[in-house]
């Protein structure tokens, strides 16, 4: 992988820093390792890690992913639609969508899943690491992700996707009462200065704007409230981060919330992953719209009234 970019702080920052913020899942070992190695230039030049960046400096970064070996496994998966072309899953909120190089996560995750399922052939684009995956979401949250079985629709589907001539639905428990029928939350959103797991809305690294639209559906115990939420962009934990930024974190979001708070929701609820399940997948495909609809899992069902229409 190569990327060039220019730098968008409005402060010196040490290079090694930066781009461990830029790139979560490289560890600042490993950036520093790359720096040492020449794979990091600043305006065209090799660098020292403790190079301090100027703002709107150039940076580029060459093969920043190492390869991994990803074996089959038989895991279980929820299928909603498959045919030669797609399939359609309802990701369990427990595995996590493909197996990161820099971590020693090489098993049990959708990836090694879809690798048994479809005997070990599956369509890349650039990441080795993420065979027929063409979307994904955080590891805690369940949704319906569509996979792509060959080439011609890795392609099709991915360039859908960046274009957004997809729509995604989610549905999320957050704390509070929101009273406001219909909301739109508009903000930039980049990595965290000095937290690397983290995103946030205000004085981060590399901001990006943000939209996101939600709907009221239904009040949980007068402490809680059940929405439905629409993207207009699609940038890292952005439900998580907008929502917590205006008051209302999600249910047992243990980046975003206070741990005190997510105790008393386990124990209210037995609940221990954050409440926010993808719901539907909006796609034009064979000539047509379709729609693909995960239906929620059981922690969020065993919440939310039957009664409620989603």
């Amino acid at each position: 992988m190569n990327y060039n970019f220019c730098v968008n702080i409005e402060k010196k920052q040490r290079v090694d820093m930066y781009i461990s913020a830029l790139f979560p899942q490289l560890s600042r070992s490993y950036v520093q390792k790359l720096i040492d190695t020449g794979c990091v230039l600043v305006n065209g030049k090799k660098i020292k890690k403790n190079l301090k960046l100027e703002p709107k400096s150039e940076i580029s970064i060459d093969e920043i992913t190492t390869s991994v070996e990803i074996l089959p496994e038989n895991i279980p998966l929820d299928i909603i639609f498959e045919d030669d072309n797609i399939c359609v899953i309802n990701k369990d909120p427990q595995i996590n969508v493909h197996p990161t190089p820099w971590i020693e996560w090489k098993k049990w995750t959708l990836v090694n899943a879809l690798l048994h399922h479809c005997r070990d052939k599956l369509p890349v684009i650039s990441w080795e690491e993420r065979p027929g995956i063409v979307h994904r979401l955080d590891k805690d949250t369940s949704w319906v992700i569509l996979t792509a079985k060959n080439d011609t629709y890795m392609k099709d589907i991915s360039a859908k996707i960046k274009n957004r001539e997809v729509k995604k639905y989610y549905i999320s428990i957050v704390w509070g009462v929101l009273t406001q029928e219909k909301f739109t939350i508009t903000s930039d959103i980049g990595r965290h200065r000095t937290d690397r797991t983290k995103m946030t809305v205000s004085d981060s690294v590399n901001p990006k704007n943000a939209i996101t639209h939600g709907e009221v559906l239904w009040y949980i115990d007068e402490e809680y409230t059940v929405i439905k939420v629409d993207l207009e962009t699609g940038r890292t934990h952005q439900i998580r981060v907008h929502l917590a930024s205006i008051g209302y974190p999600i249910i047992w979001d243990a980046t975003y919330w206070n741990p005190k708070v997510n105790k008393r929701a386990a124990t209210l609820y037995q609940v221990h992953r954050q409440m926010l399940h993808a719901l539907e997948f909006h796609i034009d495909l064979y000539g047509k719209k379709q729609l693909f609809r995960a239906p929620l899992k059981d922690d969020m069902k065993s919440i939310i009234p039957e009664d409620i229409e989603i």
